[in-house]
């Protein structure tokens, strides 16, 4: 990682722990560049450019309006997974994104962020959204249904994902993780139910961790990549989850 880096210049320091911004700053001196930090929280000696974003805590319940600098940023990443996640957590963030392909094994990604007033929404504004009655999710760890006989468990699996083509009120989002993820990519017996649903506005989602570990990441066929802490957060955000 050093020889591929070794041209490019180091033109910001980020942090997103408070533990690192100590660390970050005096980096940034040596290098005489600016530090770019995250914080959950409005801070009384912060001004100049930021932003702020609604941050969602799952484990603590609550939202934070979460400050950060007015910047644009570029991660050099070495496959085309982490791209589209990072193209997926930008525009979730309300940030412009750029990827550029500058070689086989390198991908520029630049997220630019416009300068953005606080929200003055509440938080009990916020959490008093109702849940969408149907908001429901499907969660695929496996590419076989329930325990025995695998051929079977395969079988069970394609007329599963078959039923649910004819549920009158579809999923909003399939999530294929594990074993499961074999089942959008190609070769897959369930591909024409799964681009069928797709289709019909269902958002499919495979794992892109388990993609790699497979060496299926070029053989998606239906859907988008995903990474674990958006899998967590649409499962978290589901008004219930159904696993096969």
């Amino acid at each position: 990682m050093t020889g591929r880096f070794a041209d490019c210049p180091i033109t910001k320091i980020l942090t997103i722990e408070a533990s690192g911004i100590g660390i970050a700053c005096i980096t940034a001196q040596y290098f005489d560049v600016p530090v770019i930090f995250a914080k959950k929280a409005q801070s009384l000696n912060l001004d100049g450019e930021m932003y702020c974003s609604k941050v969602e805590s799952f484990t603590h319940k609550k939202v934070y309006d979460s400050v950060q600098g007015d910047a644009e940023i570029t991660v050099l990443v070495d496959n085309e997974t982490a791209v589209q996640n990072l193209t997926r957590m930008g525009k979730n963030a309300g940030a412009e994104v750029l990827a550029e392909k500058t070689s086989d094994r390198e991908f520029h990604v630049t997220l630019r962020v416009k300068d953005r007033k606080p929200s003055v929404e509440t938080m009990e504004e916020i959490n008093c959204i109702p849940d969408v009655k149907g908001d429901f999710v499907i969660a695929v760890d496996t590419a076989t249904m329930g325990r025995g006989n695998d051929e079977l468990g395969q079988v069970l699996m394609k007329g599963f994902l078959f039923a649910v083509t004819q549920l009158d009120e579809l999923p909003k989002t399939m999530l294929f993780y594990n074993g499961g993820a074999t089942l959008t990519t190609e070769d897959s017996d369930s591909l024409d139910d799964l681009k069928s649903l797709e289709a019909q506005g269902v958002t499919i989602k495979t794992c892109g961790t388990c993609l790699n570990y497979y060496g299926l990441t070029e053989k998606l066929k239906v859907g988008e990549v995903t990474n674990m802490y958006d899998i967590v957060e649409t499962m978290a955000k589901a008004s219930k989850v159904v696993k096969p």
